[in-house]
């Protein structure tokens, strides 16, 4: 084995020919002998450039459609002896196999045709095989052979064969460790189609969690963990991973965490009246609908100014000037929305530390899918947590029927609850939050906490009462005991809606009933930890 093969023979054989013109060119130029497959030896020729046919290289004719072509030992031998192992070299004497210094290779296109809704039997025959039997091959004998995958990476072979007459053997190993990540992707891919989208399977046998990096991130949670993003492999829903990064410092892991939650929390309004999100480490400390994002805006502000210090924006419609130079009254980490106008872009280039993601589009609150997430030794998957609540499914079960208001702000306190952490307690009224407790250990402290978050911002705004006062307070999990429920009473609550389920509910309807609350069950539970 050397550090530097000569490259005198290479195959080729492309799905995707971007980039093939170069690449020829760099060849011809160093004479290499190029072997090619049908529609890349046709392209080959229409440049100009001599092509051998793979049929004529192995002499035995392509067949089945294309099924089979590279399939056979002159391929495969040329490919995977051992060049300096004497018995290696006396097989390839015998049988008359040709050494192949160099792959090109890109597989037929299953992720494509399954996105464009081909029917089965075209996407079977988009599932490669002889693609997939080279480049494991080549990438197998990389000490002697180059495996290239990606027309990224075809610049640097070319200089390397200009500079050194053939490739090295650290550009070799960077490759084969690249072939090998591509056909594991794609198998993985076709497994998962067979499982979900042929057998129906929600959760298989066998479960693949594939991705490309995007970039690298600025650190982890904390400065000494570090971090990546990566995009999944095929169609996937606009959110921030996918976002443009307009200005801004770089992005950390926190960053684009608690992005998302913002921008899951705004999706839940698409079709809703402008709406503002301010979250912190994960959880809302502020949502609003208003007549405008600016007034939106203030109103989402108006419920925690404090914790809002900091913290990520995301709004449910293209971004204005006005509502962009407000949010830069404070500091603000990101902000994230479908668009911004130029007056909106012009306020944020003002603070150049601010990071501002176009998603292009909200994502589907109630599309399916899985989420999943790591534990020691394992992965936990679940369905997404996709319910949508509507008021005809909801039961009045105390002796006072809800207002139209009181409904409007309970669904509206319900809708936020479902994306705060757990325990979560949600007070709203007139289409803003009044205060959030989240993430405690009981929901009665919940339920204490986001009441003294609405005094403390009563005090700060000079309004003689808190928003908590007249509000409904929505509660994701059933109240285990009455004392949840009489924690916002003496907030001044006038409406509850909650899953029910307890073994209590007739304690916690008794205790509603002799406040005048009016209460509705969803029997729908939205924990999320």
């Amino acid at each position: 084995m050397t550090d530097i093969v000569p490259i005198r023979r290479a195959l080729i054989s492309l799905s995707d020919k971007s980039g093939l013109e170069g690449l020829a060119a760099g060849l011809v130029r160093a004479g290499v002998e190029i072997i090619s497959t049908g529609g890349t030896a046709a392209k080959l020729r229409e440049l100009g450039v001599e092509v051998r046919e793979i049929s004529e290289f192995t002499g035995f004719p392509e067949m089945m459609d294309g099924r089979v072509k590279t399939l056979h030992p002159k391929v495969h031998g040329g490919l995977l002896a051992v060049r300096d192992k004497a018995d290696h070299a006396a097989s390839m004497e015998e049988h008359g196999i040709g050494a192949i210094d160099l792959v090109v290779v890109n597989l037929y296109p299953f992720e494509a045709t399954v996105a464009k809704g081909s029917p089965r039997e075209e996407i079977i025959e988009n599932i490669d095989i002889g693609g997939p039997s080279m480049v494991r091959s080549a990438a197998k004998n990389h000490d002697y052979v180059a495996i290239v995958t990606d027309p990224a990476d075809y610049s640097e072979l070319l200089e390397q064969l200009d500079r050194q007459g053939g490739t090295d053997l650290a550009f070799r190993r960077k490759l084969a460790a690249k072939a090998y990540a591509l056909t594991g992707a794609y198998d993985s891919m076709i497994a998962s189609w067979f499982a979900f989208a042929d057998q129906g399977q929600a959760y298989p046998y066998m479960r693949f969690i594939v991705g490309k990096k995007a970039q690298e991130l600025r650190y982890g949670e904390n400065p000494h963990q570090k971090a990546a993003l990566y995009l999944p492999m095929g169609p996937s829903t606009p959110g921030v991973a996918q976002a443009r990064q307009v200005q801004g410092k770089e992005l950390s892991y926190n960053n684009l965490n608690d992005a998302n939650a913002a921008l899951e929390l705004a999706a839940e309004f698409r079709n809703g009246p402008p709406t503002v999100v301010i979250v912190k480490h994960a959880n809302p400390c502020g949502v609003a609908s208003g007549d405008s994002l600016l007034d939106a805006w203030s109103q989402a502000l108006a419920c925690d100014s404090v914790s809002a210090f900091g913290g990520i924006v995301a709004v449910n419609r293209p971004l204005d000037g006005a509502t962009a130079d407000a949010i830069c009254d404070i500091f603000t980490e990101v902000v994230v929305a479908p668009d911004a106008d130029e007056a909106a872009v012009a306020a944020f280039a003002r603070k150049k530390n601010l990071r501002l993601l176009l998603t292009g589009g909200l994502p589907d609150p109630a599309r399916g899918g899985q989420t999943v997430a790591v534990i020691a030794g394992g992965l936990l998957v679940q369905d997404r947590d996709n319910g949508m609540l509507t008021p005809d499914m909801l039961k009045v079960v105390t002796k006072r029927e809800p207002t139209d208001q009181e409904l409007k702000d309970c669904l509206f306190a319900w809708t936020v609850a479902k994306h705060v952490k757990s325990n979560a307690i949600v007070y709203a009224k007139g289409g803003a939050t009044a205060g959030i407790g989240a993430g405690q250990m009981n929901r009665r402290d919940s339920a204490r906490i986001a009441a003294i978050k609405a005094r403390e911002a009563a005090e700060t705004h000079g309004w003689p009462e808190p928003r908590t006062v007249g509000s409904a307070v929505a509660s994701d999990a059933f109240f285990p005991f009455a004392d949840g429920l009489l924690a916002a009473v003496e907030a001044g609550a006038t409406a509850v809606i909650q899953p029910g389920g307890s073994i209590r509910d007739d304690e916690v309807i008794a205790a509603a009933d002799s406040a005048g609350l009016a209460m509705v069950f969803t029997g729908v539970r939205h924990f999320r930890h």
